[in-house]
């Protein structure tokens, strides 16, 4: 067993996983025993939400703690520049050994060059493992950019890597920082479907839909049983790391974060399957245990991706950068957190140029319609363009945007959104609010508009 006064720190990260796959959000497939087991020793972050809705810029925000626009990656196929520090840079500078596997996707290049690889020590990954791999043939690259051919069922393929990884730096001295990304359970792109171990589909095709989906259908009569196969084999991977870091004794001092970086909303908001500021885009399953998490319990206050990074770097003892835009979560976990700001700032890309805020009531949403919706990271001019009551519609079947009723919301929104954009971008925007319309019967009293 080491002795290490700093924990272990992994990350297990899963791509396009909504949260509602989980038990301990009223999935009643029994998808997540291991997460829902993990929620309950550790800390569940009932409420986290990522900050930018696709892959590469989520990914930019996890690995520098810093929002899409500040790094230039607020879209896919954007390399993060090679002076960007990196987790795994704080983490090396204080003694730490580093290690990433799995899907990368920061990259211009494949394979990865060394001064691309983010500074980790140890490599074996792909910058677009849904292009070098298939689901049961996993092709990533080294350190020194060799293929490496690795067998099984892809994430069990990366999770014996991981193991592979866990076993060797126990035997070492120094403690250790792993990023485990899954693909899954993202679609395979070159057949647009979601293909789960043999046997995994047939068991969930036609069982427990969630409630948007019922309403708004998309794709998901097609996929949601790969869907959720795919997620019940990567919560089978997540018991093996687990049950790894107890039999080598280390599971006391390993600090484990689960969580996606974006959700799926099966084509039922644009033409695919995320890029939009809805639950199912932007909602994602979080828990984390180890040193400091231990019976955390369940948190519903409102956090983002970006405040992941400096969490981790706090609990495990190191100054979180000033450069970094969120904020540790660990005093919520502490019960220190009097002055928790209780809303998220999104940036949306690809699909448009959007920004939107959610707060423990409202959702509200604003986007340039005559943006380039690729080469515009943001815009002077934006167009009101949603605006949900989760309280009275959880699932985001209305839009209230325009309705006199909810006038008052709007601007509340409209001024909690610019004072996030002015903060986060240092650029002031105008916002023009959407045209009025009638709302019948709905109101809305003075001290809802705060929540």
């Amino acid at each position: 067993m080491t002795v290490n006064q700093s924990p272990n720190v992994i990350v297990v990260f899963t791509d396009q996983q909504r949260w509602d796959t989980t038990g301990v959000h009223g999935n009643p497939l029994d998808l997540t025993p291991n997460f829902d087991q993990m929620a309950g020793e550790g800390t569940h972050l009932y409420n986290a939400f990522t900050c930018q809705p696709v892959c590469a810029p989520a990914r930019s925000c996890f690995q520098t703690g810093k929002f899409a626009t500040e790094t230039g990656c607020y879209r896919n196929s954007v390399p993060l520049p090679d002076d960007e520090k990196t987790l795994a840079h704080y983490f090396k500078e204080n003694g730490y050994y580093t290690g990433y596997i799995g899907k990368w996707h920061l990259a211009a290049e494949e394979p990865v060059s060394r001064k691309r690889q983010g500074g980790y020590d140890y490599w074996l990954a792909a910058n677009g493992l849904e292009h070098t791999s298939e689901p049961y043939k996993t092709t990533v690259y080294d350190n020194e950019q060799n293929p490496v051919e690795l067998p099984g069922y892809r994430v069990d393929a990366l999770t014996d890597a991981a193991i592979r990884f866990i076993d060797d730096r126990e035997k070492q001295a120094n403690p250790f920082f792993l990023f485990l990304s899954y693909l899954e359970p993202h679609h395979q792109n070159r057949t647009d479907n979601y293909p789960a171990p043999d046997g995994y589909e047939e068991k969930y095709t036609a069982k427990w839909i969630p409630p948007d989906l019922q309403a708004l259908g998309g794709t998901s009569a097609q996929h949601l049983g790969g869907y959720y196969g795919m997620v019940k084999r990567i919560d089978e991977a997540l018991g093996r790391i687990l049950d790894t870091l107890k039999s080598l004794g280390i599971r006391e001092e390993t600090i484990v974060l689960f969580t996606s970086d974006h959700g799926c909303h099966f084509k039922t908001r644009n033409h695919e399957y995320k890029r939009s500021c809805h639950e199912s885009s932007i909602r994602i399953p979080t828990a984390i245990t180890g040193p400091g998490f231990f019976h955390g319990g369940k948190k519903k206050e409102l956090v983002s991706l970006i405040d992941f990074p400096p969490t981790l770097l706090d609990a495990a003892g190191i100054k979180v950068p000033e450069q970094m835009s969120g904020h540790s979560f660990l005093p919520l976990v502490n019960q220190e957190a009097g002055d928790w700001e209780n809303e998220v700032f999104i940036q949306i890309s690809e699909s448009q140029v959007g920004r939107a805020i959610r707060t423990n009531r409202w959702k509200y949403s604003v986007s340039d319609p005559d943006a380039d919706r690729i080469y515009d990271a943001s815009s002077d001019r934006y167009v009101e363009e949603f605006l949900y009551d989760l309280a009275a519609d959880p699932y985001e079947l209305t839009n209230l945007i325009g309705f006199r009723s909810h006038q008052k919301v709007a601007e509340v929104l409209r001024g909690k959104l610019l004072k996030k954009i002015i903060q986060m971008e240092n650029e002031t925007p105008v916002i023009q609010p959407a045209a009025p319309k009638e709302s019948g019967q709905r109101g809305v009293m003075d001290e809802e508009v705060w929540l």
